[in-house]
């Protein structure tokens, strides 16, 4: 497939860090509104904001995202990052995206869970008006920080009052933070009301994340590299209807696989996995969807068939409403028709 059909696609996202995946040029945007100098080289300032080529591991990879945070202490900075990232997507046919964020990454300067929350729906609510993409928020905690601090966030998050706030996550140190430490966060999340999905399997070759998470009854797993040898458990993750949030360039980038043969695609395709293809990071990870389909061509030999597959799973395991995944699959299955003949 060409690349031009290729971005034609109507496309899904689940997976993506709203502070991994600003463009340059509402990076250069936040830093003037911060007073915050950056390189005046466009290649400068792309090597600053893009994982190493020669990243040895998941914390290369995040250095990155240094640069970020402090361009994201303000109401302002918040509302226009969401705003550009929806954007981006909508200009390669995405109808329906999920941007996570972790709101304590943008309190440094005394912002509160509620304002940093209702500034991000805030973009989030003026792209879909502008460019008729469904964009929804998911709210990150960090395993690394103390647990009562984020359930603190999960609780403030709720009273924000946000309905573009669609589910919950974990994201950060897995190694040292296995899901089991973070039960009493997932628990919580749940009972305020949303659904969770969990980096698990990502960092440390730990199947053992994702069987937690499944015993947990987390509904999405990002990324999930660590099931691909695990027949028994690619069984029960698909038993269970769960979702698997794939994001190939980030984990060829962080050593989440060493080779596609680690990569765990085609054991879930195989067992009738529900499978969503997503970037991680656009910017962090120098890729977008286009690029990450072209990828499973080239890897996969995917055409439009496989590719409409996989945006229905990304829909039926959305964190959306019943009525909006009903119109968002049949959008999909009517865009694929002129592909599919």
């Amino acid at each position: 497939m060409e690349t031009s059909v290729i971005k034609g696609l109507v496309k899904t996202e689940l997976h993506c860090h709203l502070d991994g995946s600003l463009s340059l040029e509402v990076i250069r945007q936040l830093a003037a509104m911060a007073k915050i100098a950056l390189p005046e080289d466009d290649s400068d300032l792309k090597a600053l904001v893009t994982a190493p080529k020669e990243a040895e591991s998941l914390m290369d990879y995040l250095a990155a995202f240094d640069v970020i945070r402090p361009l994201l202490q303000t109401e302002e900075a918040l509302t226009l990052a969401a705003y550009d990232v929806a954007k981006q997507a909508a200009q390669e046919n995405v109808i329906y995206i999920e941007i996570r964020f972790a709101p304590e990454l943008s309190m440094d300067e005394g912002l509160t869970v509620e304002q940093v929350v209702a500034a991000v729906c805030r973009g989030l609510k003026q792209a879909q008006e502008d460019f008729g993409i469904v964009a929804k928020a998911l709210v990150c905690g960090l395993r690394q920080t103390d647990l009562d601090l984020t359930k603190s966030i999960f609780r403030d998050t709720k009273a924000a009052n946000q309905d573009l706030v669609v589910g919950m996550d974990f994201a950060g140190n897995e190694v040292d933070y296995p899901t089991e430490t973070m039960t009493e966060g997932i628990k919580l999340a749940q009972d305020l009301g949303y659904p969770m999905t969990f980096h698990a399997g990502e960092q440390c070759g730990c199947a053992a994340n994702i069987a937690q998470a499944m015993a947990l009854d987390v509904k999405r797993t990002g990324h999930t590299t660590a099931i691909f040898d695990q027949p028994e458990m690619i069984e029960e993750f698909v038993a269970r209807g769960m979702t698997a949030e794939i994001c190939l360039t980030s984990n060829f980038q962080t050593k989440a696989i060493q080779s596609i043969e680690d990569y765990p695609y085609l054991p879930l395709r195989k067992a009738g996995a529900n499978i969503s293809i997503n970037t991680d990071n656009r910017t962090v990870s120098d890729t977008n969807l286009t690029k990450e389909y072209e990828k499973f061509v080239s890897y996969f030999n995917l055409g439009a068939a496989d590719f409409m597959q996989h945006n229905l799973q990304a829909i039926q395991g959305a964190f959306a409403s019943e009525e909006e995944k009903a119109q968002l699959s049949a959008k999909i299955k009517e865009s694929y028709q002129e592909y599919l003949r």
